[in-house]
């Protein structure tokens, strides 16, 4: 089975459909209407661009380069994360960053040679779209998580200060605000995956049907998307909190100043 292409003039007509929204945003005097035009046009060049550089980058199947290349994408999502939360990026990128390399590298590791059985884990195929599933989805948890734990921290400081100063530890005192990211930042996957396949059908495994494969394939491969990318988001924001802790805390527990002026 093969996949029905879509043409030049056919993804016109597609993105035709975008007038839909556009129409009701400036029906309802919205902001959105520019944002949607630019996003829209970055999305289609940037896509077209990735589109060509993975045509070689799959050709080319070298180990190496398929390793820069995850830098690079680690590289980005750690700057964007940083500036989606407010926080100051020259005491998160390096937390972040890690955490987003160690979590990609760990499960999708596992996934790559001992799910899949791959004799060379590094082959583009399989290694760069694993990695780029699983940074996106990290992306998403820590964004929410770091805003939703440092913006707790600071704004309930006297709970902290006293449990810090009853005799509890700085992970005891921090468990709270601990608890608080992980169950905002979590829920959401949580209900997703709750629904999986009854209300919602996975672009992933209907990218793979419309690629060819059987369903009862995409099924098994969408089942573990789904486990590797919520094992991996736990893993990432774990060593993040865990190393941003090492510069957001002062030696007697006092938060530093994380955000940038608009906090």
């Amino acid at each position: 089975m093969t996949t029905t292409d879509i043409s030049i003039f056919s993804l016109a007509v597609g993105l035709l459909l975008l007038l839909v929204p556009l129409y009701f945003f400036r029906l309802f005097k919205t902001s959105l209407v520019k944002a949607t035009l630019i996003a829209t046009a970055r999305m289609v060049v940037q896509l077209f661009l990735i589109g060509l550089y993975l045509k070689y980058l799959f050709l080319w199947n070298n180990p190496l380069i398929n390793i820069l290349w995850v830098l690079v994408m680690v590289v980005v999502a750690a700057s964007t994360a940083i500036r989606r939360t407010g926080l100051k990026p020259r005491v998160l990128f390096l937390p972040v960053a890690t955490g987003f390399l160690s979590a990609a590298i760990l499960v999708g590791m596992y996934f790559l040679v001992f799910v899949l059985g791959l004799k060379n884990p590094f082959d583009a195929r399989y290694f760069i779209p694993i990695m780029g599933i699983l940074l996106g989805n990290m992306l998403g948890v820590n964004v929410l998580s770091l805003s939703t734990f440092y913006d707790g921290v600071k704004r309930e400081r006297p709970l902290f200060d006293y449990l810090l100063g009853n005799g509890a530890t700085r992970l005891e005192s921090l468990t709270p605000f601990i608890r608080q990211a992980i169950e905002k930042s979590f829920m959401p996957c949580i209900a997703n995956m709750a629904v999986m396949g009854l209300v919602s059908l996975p672009g992933t495994m209907i990218g793979q049907i419309l690629g060819g494969s059987s369903p009862d394939v995409a099924i098994k491969y969408q089942m573990m998307i789904i486990v590797i990318t919520f094992s991996a988001s736990m893993v990432s924001l774990m060593i993040t909190l865990w190393l941003s802790g090492r510069y957001a805390f002062d030696a007697y527990g006092r938060l530093r100043d994380m955000f940038q002026n608009k906090h």
